[in-house]
């Protein structure tokens, strides 16, 4: 291969790989301005290690990204939970709590997969509602354990992140030119 042609691949790649961070970058940092639920650290740390958002053009790309991290997210939350009902000596409203996490997480991950289906589809109302719907889990999850003095969710951080995340989708759909 001849040297110019090595160096046209080499800048072409540097200039996607400038874009795609100029996309997250930008994005993140009107996410954040916008909503005080997003922090642009986070925003950007959730897209900078993922091979997809990397050739990110648009703000669409990664509203797709997002919600293919959110699915994620959603899964591997209910596996965590998994393994916390996987504990013998849970009493029985720690258990009642985690068991409801778990329903509340699988109904979030079937909102994001059709919020995702619509926002494919250009239905941006039902994308919003269906993305809308499934922050009720983390909320719903984390409140349920303060109902009862001495209690406290193992699931903080995880809630907060995925209700972070969701925020983000919410957030960069609104970004998305109709």
């Amino acid at each position: 291969m001849k040297k110019s042609h090595l160096f046209s691949l080499v800048f072409y790649y540097l200039l996607l790989v400038s874009v795609s961070s100029d996309v997250i970058h930008d994005s993140c940092d009107k996410a954040a301005k916008g909503d005080p639920n997003i922090k642009f650290d986070f925003c950007v740390s959730s897209f900078e290690g993922n091979p997809k958002a990397k050739t990110a053009t648009g703000v669409a790309d990664l509203v797709k990204v997002a919600i293919e991290t959110a699915m994620a997210n959603a899964t591997s939350i209910g596996s965590i939970i998994s393994k916390l009902l996987d504990n013998k000596t849970l009493d029985t409203y720690a258990r009642h709590c985690l068991e409801d996490c778990s329903e509340l997480y699988s109904g979030a991950g079937s909102s994001i997969q059709s919020g995702g289906k619509a926002f494919e589809g250009k239905d941006y109302g039902t994308a919003n509602a269906e993305i809308s719907s499934a922050m009720d889990a983390p909320d719903t999850c984390e409140e349920q354990f303060k109902e009862k003095k001495g209690y406290v969710s193992p699931l903080t951080k995880e809630n907060n992140n995925f209700f972070q995340l969701l925020a983000i989708i919410l957030s960069f759909m609104n970004l998305v030119p109709k």
